[in-house]
């Protein structure tokens, strides 16, 4: 009897495709949604996990105030990192940056990429490897040497054939610099700046001959422990105050971020979005399970002689409830499976296209399926119990 049931109920779908198909569509399309909510929320805490990978949970950054507000010219620099690491307690690593644009070129290719200027600490602090060559040393730093460290991407792109890129010269903002080293692949970011398309440098280098006053200079200190990051905060914060001789009513030239807080208001964000974005999904599943019931109720309506005719030669009532049942569940579970195709399908597309960083998640085809089957079941249920209940006299008699 319940193939039969099960035979029914395929027949009975596909003797009305084009009804099947449009009771179908929204949960195709609630599920791809779903799916694709997922994967942008995963997407989005993918990226802030690779911008603060290099970071440690008790970094602190310091950045300068200007043109925040700031009152007067900021006389905040790189080598504030010197008077950081001797006069602040409870620290553990310092390292002085400055950062901005420029254009740099090999040969024919050339590109705008960010340029570093670092200290001999940058690398153990970031946590970056080297992956040929030499880092930035004291002694390039003395004599200002016209040296560079390159990322993976930078040497791909300026170097597409393959050249030999140790000890090859590169021009930078209209200067010539002798590369030396190249980094590991990363795929992290420090801050706005990608790690594989950045191309180091000594900071007196930056300083003098590339960047000058136009460069963004950044402080990442270590303090010695978690717990000590909110005393070494404030200690930060008197020791460049006295060294910069700010008077008492003053504003702060520089600005604190401890990366604890920035990685947890980031990821609160991205939650924040991700949950947004499924309760969406979850009113168009909703609003496609109504659609189904209501689907059924019309179904229900146009068959009551057929279902006359079964109860006559002997179905039972729990036969007419398991075939209508088993009608909405077929029509939201092939389209929960539909929809994880074309869900999936998806990412790959937006990630080619780069319309937004995606991540393809398995909770999103799993949560996007278990409530389409739901949808099926608990918008099935009453137009399935109103058929069951129909007497059987009252339906052959309608026309």
């Amino acid at each position: 009897m319940s193939f039969e049931i099960i035979k029914m109920a395929f027949e009975s779908l596909f003797s009305s495709k084009t009804r099947s198909f449009l009771s179908m569509l929204g949960i195709v399309i609630g599920v791809s949604t779903v799916i694709a909510v997922f994967a942008i929320g995963q997407g989005a805490k993918d990226a802030v996990n690779a911008q603060f990978q290099n970071l440690s949970a008790n970094s602190i950054l310091v950045m300068s105030e200007q043109g925040r507000g700031a009152v007067g010219t900021s006389k905040f620099k790189a080598s504030d990192a010197t008077v950081i690491a001797t006069q602040v307690a409870n620290v553990s690593a310092v390292t002085g940056a400055i950062t901005g644009n420029s254009s740099v070129s090999y040969g024919s290719v050339s590109k705008n990429y960010s340029v570093t200027g670092v200290d001999i600490n940058y690398f153990s602090v970031s946590n970056l490897k080297i992956q040929s060559g030499r880092a930035i040393t004291q002694a390039d730093l003395d004599s200002n040497a016209m040296v560079t460290v390159l990322g993976s991407t930078a040497v791909t792109n300026l170097f597409p054939d393959g050249q030999n890129v140790l000890g090859s010269e590169v021009t930078v903002g209209g200067k010539k610099l002798t590369v030396i080293g190249v980094l590991n692949k990363s795929g992290s970011r420090m801050g706005p700046m990608s790690v594989d398309e950045s191309v180091v440098v000594p900071v007196t280098t930056a300083e003098k001959s590339l960047l000058g006053s136009k460069g963004q200079v950044m402080i990442n200190v270590q303090a010695s422990s978690v717990d000590n990051v909110a005393t070494v905060s404030k200690d930060i914060t008197s020791v460049l105050r006295t060294e910069h001789k700010l008077k008492t009513n003053a504003a702060d030239d520089f600005r604190l971020m401890d990366a604890g807080s920035m990685v947890s208001t980031a990821q609160d964000s991205a939650s924040l979005m991700s949950t947004l974005l499924t309760c969406i999904a979850a009113i168009t599943l909703v609003v496609s399970g109504i659609g189904i019931m209501n689907v059924m109720l019309v179904t229900v309506a146009e068959r009551t002689k057929e279902i006359g005719i079964a109860k006559a030669i002997g179905g039972k009532q729990s036969d007419i409830l398991s075939q209508f049942i088993l009608e909405s569940i077929i029509l939201s579970t092939l389209g929960g499976l539909i929809g994880i195709i074309i869900g999936q399908i998806a990412i790959p597309i937006i990630s080619y296209f780069k319309i937004t960083t995606v991540s393809a998640s398995i909770t999103g085809p799993i949560i996007g399926f278990s409530f389409s089957f739901f949808v099926g079941v608990f918008f099935g249920f009453y137009p399935a119990y109103k058929a069951s209940r129909l007497d059987p006299v009252d339906a052959l008699r309608s026309e």
